[in-house]
């Protein structure tokens, strides 16, 4: 696999499209960064085994413990790189493109989305994750009405794929005078980056394309101009905007791009549903099922509802430590076929 990539950074036209160009050598060093762990961990694997021995032979107590350390230590980077390789669906590698859409109730739900953009950024830029506002609403007097970001990143959507849901707050209010107790619902939606050479047809005539001046956060610099631009597919009804980019036609390709990844998550939804109505399941395969709440009110606590994962540090995941809840999930995928 490897080679593959050395031979396509060999071509001469290679750097011809520099973002292409960057995303290959990002893949790259990341399946490197994997081969070298794996063998890391096979030595530390045999080192371990050699002190185990040692250890026995000598009866000595602390050896014993320092054996005890390394095998605990050994084991959570063991759990750590199982995980990677959990990501081996066909778009797991790809970038993310997420979205967050406060339901009703105002200022207080387009505060909790505020709240949930910024835990994600952080989540992201902590992985040496890059951040890029696709489209931004802000709200009418806090926080945001709805957002677009792209995540890059090597399994970016691997990861994010598990957000997918609706994320329920609980907390005192404050933007209410009264100091009641309010419940904010925020959607989250994430796709993979479909590139060019993923066929998923879209044709001219099914597409509105409109434009309009560029507001809001990202936008504040470029609305003297026509550049933000949304667009329509006809048969499907979805709508995508972008306004972050000075060029309208820069607008217009990252637009076609979101526009590509959204028809592409349609289709294998639809696939999911003719798989599940063939094997005769009883599930819920729609994204829209509440995934997690947050309570900071009467008590502190994050929970997972399709994991039962939960932590009393709320500010921690905030924060953006929520690898937790991802791992749980991701590790939910494999069960049936570990249990085969």
């Amino acid at each position: 696999m490897i080679s593959n990539y050395e031979e396509k950074m060999s071509a001469p036209d290679f750097w011809d499209d520099n973002e292409r160009a960057q995303g290959i050598i990002s893949e790259l060093n990341a399946i490197k960064g994997i081969v070298e762990e794996y063998s890391k961990l096979q030595q530390d694997h045999e080192d371990t085994q050699m002190m185990l021995e040692l250890a026995d032979e000598e009866n000595d107590e602390g050896l014993a413990q320092e054996l005890a350390d390394s095998v605990k230590q050994l084991y959570e980077r063991v759990e750590q790189f199982e995980l990677q390789l959990l990501l081996s669906e066909p778009y797991d590698k790809m970038n993310a493109i997420l979205e967050l859409h406060p339901g009703a109730g105002g200022t207080e739900s387009q505060d909790w989305g505020q709240m949930l953009l910024r835990m994600y950024t952080r989540w992201a830029e902590q992985r040496g994750f890059k951040v890029e506002v696709l489209d931004y609403l802000p709200g009418d007097e806090a926080g945001i009405k709805s957002v677009t970001l792209l995540i890059k990143g090597y399994n970016a959507y691997g990861y994010l794929k598990a957000e997918k849901g609706v994320h329920r707050l609980v907390r005192i209010s404050p933007f209410d005078s009264s100091g009641r107790r309010h419940t904010s619902f925020v959607s989250c939606d994430v796709v993979p980056e479909i590139t060019d050479d993923v066929d998923i047809e879209v044709r001219t005539e099914d597409l509105k394309i409109d434009t309009y001046r560029a507001s809001g956060a990202g936008g504040q610099h470029i609305n003297t101009t026509d550049s933000a631009v949304r667009i329509t597919h006809i048969p499907t009804g979805i709508v995508v905007t972008c306004q972050t980019e000075r060029s309208q036609i820069k607008n217009r390709e990252r637009a076609m791009t979101l526009l590509r990844s959204k028809l592409y998550e349609r289709k294998i939804e639809e696939q999911q549903k003719q798989l599940a109505e063939i094997r005769g399941d009883q599930m819920d395969i729609a994204w829209g099922s509440q995934i997690r709440s947050y309570v900071f009110h009467p008590y502190s606590m994050v929970k997972d509802h399709r994991t039962q994962v939960e932590t009393g540090n709320v500010g921690a995941v905030m924060d953006g430590d929520i690898d937790e809840f991802i791992e749980a999930y991701l590790r939910t995928l494999i069960q049936p076929a570990s249990e085969s």
